[in-house]
């Protein structure tokens, strides 16, 4: 059997697995090489219970873009509390940081889409990059539901960085909102108290705000763009930004 046919293979169990088994494989296999990157919205949350039942020592990651909400904070205080974990920040590279503020303001995001991909780069694809350094399992909180452009993400794929192949796997891609709302209420989980005041996506400050009833989930990211019809409300994370 070739490499591709192992591989192949792989996701066809992977798929198959229920969330926890997914955590339990991931953490079982790859140990510290595997974690869950995660912005601490409920998705996130919600796995971060999952493996805390039936993984453990399962490393938490987020990346601190140094302009999150004082509510996303204070839900990673509670988190750590909680289950008695240390959450790995990974934060910009301050020389980078400096160097863009100087060059294009603090609020470069405003002025244009390839300004934002650019902020988003330096503050979060960077940054993230360097979490999956430390990886060959990256679990993230995607689901279906979220967004037009998330509909067809897979629970298992290989994707490359850097010409390495690393494994992403995203357990609850095929819940509804409603499934992890649920999940919340029953375990009485922390969570994140913007979603009272009306966010249904949560990134940093100024870049989410909330959303009306019937608005696309992600209508709230970056909402001055909402009607240039500028690509996808991503950050770069999932499908690589293209900066300036």
């Amino acid at each position: 059997m070739t490499i591709l046919e192992n591989q192949s293979e792989l996701l066809d169990r992977l798929e198959a697995m229920s969330p926890e088994e997914m955590l339990t494989w991931a953490h079982t296999n790859h140990g510290d090489r595997a974690g869950i990157i995660t912005s601490f919205q409920d998705t996130g949350t919600v796995m971060v219970d999952m493996s805390r039942r039936c993984a453990p020592g399962l490393r938490v990651i987020t990346i601190d873009t140094l302009r999150l909400h004082p509510e996303t904070y204070e839900l990673m205080d509670a988190i750590e509390k909680r289950y008695g974990i240390t959450v790995e920040r990974f934060q910009p590279d301050p020389e980078r940081l400096q160097k863009m503020v100087a060059q294009h303001g603090e609020f470069l995001f405003f002025d244009s889409k390839p300004k934002q991909e650019f902020c988003c780069k330096i503050r979060k694809v960077e940054p993230n990059e360097r979490a999956l350094a430390s990886l060959d399992v990256w679990i993230t909180g995607l689901r279906r539901d979220q967004s037009a452009a998330r509909k067809v993400t897979p629970r298992a794929s290989w994707i490359d960085r850097n010409g390495r192949a690393l494994l992403k796997l995203a357990p609850l891609a095929d819940w509804s909102e409603e499934q992890v709302r649920q999940y919340v209420k029953k375990h009485d989980l922390p969570y994140n108290t913007l979603y009272d005041k009306g966010y249904s996506s949560i990134g940093c400050v100024i870049c989410s705000t909330p959303t009306l009833p019937l608005e696309d989930k992600r209508a709230g990211r970056w909402r001055w763009f909402n009607h240039t019809g500028e690509g996808d409300k991503e950050c770069g994370i999932h499908i690589g930004g293209s900066g300036i």
